[in-house]
């Protein structure tokens, strides 16, 4: 493995790494301490696009751990801004919470079900068979379907819930169409997450606790990636993926010396 050059910017994914269920996981406020202190350029990722990143600096302010909204990056974001590039000033049909409608709404979209440039599904808790119907036939007359994230199942304290991926994947048994993710593990989240804090994926580390999306996103990044095994993977998970992760940790408590 060929030798990387010191780090000088940090990503890294929030469930699982930072909190797990509503509570602070041991070393992620001296993490992030050190990181503020430390001056280097940082994001806290989620795929979750539920929320706006006031809402998160909120939730994660009642935690005890202080992350500044601009260092906040969610897949809403990340697909705000790709529309953006892609068709500005565009509209869009969109089926999902604040932190997606709000994110589009601050790049200039409509909102509209009448002959939309897209149909855009995230992440609630609501998801309607009216809407679901809509989105379809939208689909099916020529909109362009995007979704936030691939994830097909969310945590919850009763167990998994049905998450993006999962309602994606129904769209696209009616329609015959493929949606483009736009969050993790599509490297383009971490580009556009990179460039939002003008670091360079050479000297950019991601930490994550999935191999699946955060290291496989970091890895296609070009970025050195650290696998912490306090959210859903565990040490004999890793040689079932064809890639490996840079490092494996036990938490973020034993990245805090390296900041």
């Amino acid at each position: 493995m060929s030798e990387r050059k010191p780090i000088e910017a940090w990503l890294t994914d929030m469930d699982g790494v930072l909190v797990q269920e509503g509570v602070p996981i041991p070393g992620a406020a001296e993490f992030l301490g050190k990181l503020k202190s430390s001056g280097k350029p940082f994001l806290v990722l989620t795929n979750n696009s539920i929320y706006t990143a006031r809402d998160l600096k909120a939730r994660l302010m009642r935690m005890g751990l202080d992350v500044p909204v601009e260092s906040i990056w969610t897949s809403a974001l990340a697909t705000a801004q790709f529309v953006d590039d892609q068709r500005p000033g565009g509209s869009a049909f969109v089926i999902g919470e604040a932190g997606l409608t709000t994110a589009l709404h601050d790049v200039g979209y409509i909102m509209t079900d009448v002959d939309p440039d897209f149909v855009i599904l995230g992440e609630t808790r609501e998801y309607s068979f009216q809407a679901l119907t809509k989105a379809i036939r939208l689909i099916g007359n020529g909109a362009r379907f995007l979704a936030t994230n691939p994830d097909e199942t969310g945590p919850s304290a009763e167990g998994p819930l049905p998450a993006t991926g999962s309602v994606a994947a129904l769209i696209k048994a009616a329609t015959g169409k493929e949606p483009y993710f736009v969050g993790k593990p599509n490297p383009l989240m971490m580009r556009t997450g990179l460039n939002r804090i003008g670091a360079h994926s050479e000297v950019a580390a991601m930490i994550g606790d999935r191999m699946d999306t955060d290291v496989l996103a970091g890895l296609e990044a070009g970025m050195e990636t650290f696998l912490v095994l306090s959210g859903l993977t565990r040490q004999a998970d890793v040689d079932k993926y064809p890639f490996r992760p840079t490092h494996t940790r036990a938490s973020i408590a034993e990245l805090v010396d390296l900041v």
